[in-house]
């Protein structure tokens, strides 16, 4: 269900080179740190978001792949003077391919204090299901003649 994606840390690497900032530096976001576990017929996923604004929050599914995207947004610079600034602000996204045994159209999604809850039904077809055993009782007979 979770998919490695190699050209993320290239990309972020490469952004990083061209704006000068350090990857995963105290402005850039480093990952959406997530849980992922199955209940009964569904999946649910976790994704800790702290003092991302709720309307910047955004799930999508497109073909096949589920999509969490979210915003921090920076603290005005104009008049403060930080002493330390470790938090981290910017975009956060996270991508997950789902397997064919998802139920897309079903997935829903909550954002409270600071948690993204999404819910990922498992499709009725992959389902687990007992499957029925026709028994046929005839009984055939031999009968042997004398000649």
């Amino acid at each position: 269900m979770l998919r490695f994606d190699p050209f993320s840390d290239v990309d972020s690497l490469a952004r990083g080179l061209l704006t000068g900032q350090a990857v995963g530096s105290s402005r850039t976001p480093r990952f959406m740190p997530m849980d992922l576990y199955k209940v009964e017929d569904h999946y649910v996923l976790t994704a800790d978001l702290p003092g991302v604004d709720p309307g910047s929050v955004d799930v999508s599914v497109d073909n096949g792949t589920l999509t969490l995207t979210a915003h921090r947004t920076a603290r005005s610079e104009d008049s403060v003077q930080w002493m330390s600034s470790e938090r981290f602000y910017g975009t956060y996204r996270r991508q997950l391919t789902l397997g064919d045994g998802i139920d897309a159209a079903g997935i829903s999604a909550s954002y409270e204090n600071g948690v993204l809850s999404v819910t990922i039904p498992v499709a009725e077809k992959a389902k687990p299901r007992r499957i029925s055993i026709n028994h046929t009782d005839s009984q055939k007979s031999i009968e042997t003649s004398s000649s």
